[in-house]
């Protein structure tokens, strides 16, 4: 399977790219080296007796109108090294802290304070905590330093967020009548490095599977039928995915209509797809409740890269270019080098993608969990179908068990789906802010 998937991936130009990497046989090595490890699934650790942290808004009146301060504070057992950033599109604060305690603001309740409409932390790497601000407009750090504490025990970060908004002005009168009363030059732009375009630019294709449909209706139980309740909730998250701008989303079944399992993983592969994620709802018979992660088998995932190591060539070429690639061949030796390429590149994207698979499948464990009850150890590994391939990273979520009447319950209820699939969104955007997510395969 893997073998037809890298063709998928090669460019147009196929022989050219195989004869360079026969120039060049270092050039695999390098590009696999650039992949950062994926961090370690930590909670952002949060002591009682940590300075408190707290949110402050003030308002300065200036020449030029009103200007919406914030004062952010974040309280530190020790003083360590920080780095905060200012990002737009949409407005946000992303302060990422090294390896300390941390004691957050209370929560806002959904209530803005300032410029500050709600925040959220999680890992953001191996001894790193990032701390996520959304801003209700385009804003700038004013200062940022961490203090002592006004008691003398522990530090606090103080972040000063202020607003870039230019107040309105007066239109300029027409000196003459040539109708241009009222207009503005426009305000000039900010420069914007290249890679931070190329970032905005990159937007993932996500494709939403929801389990079942049609005639197989799946799990059933205490009034509720698994196909209807996994679409039901898949159509939730799919809106505020869509909604962030951030993502193209794509659905395996939006209706009431049954997808063979291999049509579900090929809609994915022929759509390109950044991410793969199952929704399904459980069944046990046993007292069994709360959600599941499931991942690809290691085992199953070491076949697929065991079936890279074989004779590829004739899945990864089709046959005239094979035809070529031989005939231009200086001997059995050069076509032994490419097919050797060949095998060692699909074999690293199945290492690639279960990199980032594992990261993925972390970030919803940990965000879904501060949403839902989750079942004992719920980070799984499985066989599933929709599962194996390596063109892309893909979860199977079983979102509740059925067979248990609260879970049931859950399931049926709008608020609920509201809950988790914000949670869902939030490990989403963890995940794509991962230099390893936005790399290409």
């Amino acid at each position: 399977m893997v073998l037809g998937l890298w063709r998928q991936h090669r460019p147009k130009s196929g022989l050219l790219v195989v004869a360079t990497l026969l120039a060049s046989p270092a050039l695999a090595e390098q590009k696999a080296a650039e992949l950062p490890k994926a961090p370690a699934p930590v909670a952002v650790p949060q002591p009682a007796d940590a300075t408190p942290g707290a949110v402050e808004k003030s308002t300065t009146n200036t020449s030029a109108g009103k200007v919406q301060r914030a004062r952010f504070l974040i309280g530190l057992e020790r003083s360590t090294t920080f780095n905060v950033r200012a990002l737009t599109n949409p407005n946000r604060v992303i302060v990422d802290v090294e390896e300390t305690k941390l004691q957050l603001p209370q929560d806002l309740g959904g209530k803005a304070v300032g410029v500050i409409s709600s925040f959220r932390a999680g890992i953001s790497g191996p001894k790193q905590s990032r701390i996520i601000i959304d801003v209700t407009e385009p804003v700038y750090i004013e200062s940022s330093k961490i203090e002592k504490a006004p008691d003398g025990k522990g530090h606090r970060l103080a972040l000063s967020i202020v607003s870039t908004e230019a107040p309105k002005k007066t239109a300029l009168k027409a000196p003459f009548a040539l109708g241009a009363v009222g207009l503005q030059p426009p305000m000039p732009q900010p420069a914007v490095r290249p890679e931070v375009r190329a970032a905005k630019a990159f937007k993932p294709i996500i494709v939403i599977d929801p389990g079942h449909g049609g005639h197989d209706s799946g799990a059933m139980k205490h009034g509720t039928v698994e196909k209807d309740v996994v679409l039901a909730f898949s159509q939730v998250l799919r809106d505020k995915l869509e909604a962030t701008g951030r993502y193209k989303v794509m659905m395996t079944r939006d209706t009431d209509v049954f997808v063979e399992l291999d049509d579900r993983v090929k809609y994915g592969e022929k759509h390109n797809a950044n991410l793969f994620i199952a929704v399904h709802a459980d069944y046990a018979k046993t007292k069994a409740s709360g959600a599941t992660i499931y991942s690809l088998r290691e085992s199953v995932a070491k076949g697929l890269k065991r079936s890279a190591k074989g004779d590829i060539t004739d899945s990864a070429l089709s046959g005239t270019e094979l035809k070529t690639v031989k005939d231009s061949a200086a001997s059995d030796s050069d076509m032994g080098a490419i097919k050797g390429i060949l095998s060692d590149l699909a074999g690293r994207e199945v290492e690639a993608t279960k990199e980032r698979t594992s990261l993925f499948s972390r970030s919803v464990v940990e965000f879904m969990g501060s949403s839902t009850a989750m079942r004992d150890k719920p980070d799984q590994q499985a066989a599933f179908r929709v599962l194996k391939t390596a063109q892309f990273p893909s979860v199977l979520i079983e979102l509740a068990y059925v067979t248990n009447k609260q879970d049931a319950a859950n399931l049926n209820s709008n608020e609920w789906r509201g809950k988790v699939s914000d949670s869902i969104l939030t490990a989403v955007d963890n995940y794509f802010s991962q230099q390893i997510a936005r790399l290409p395969m």
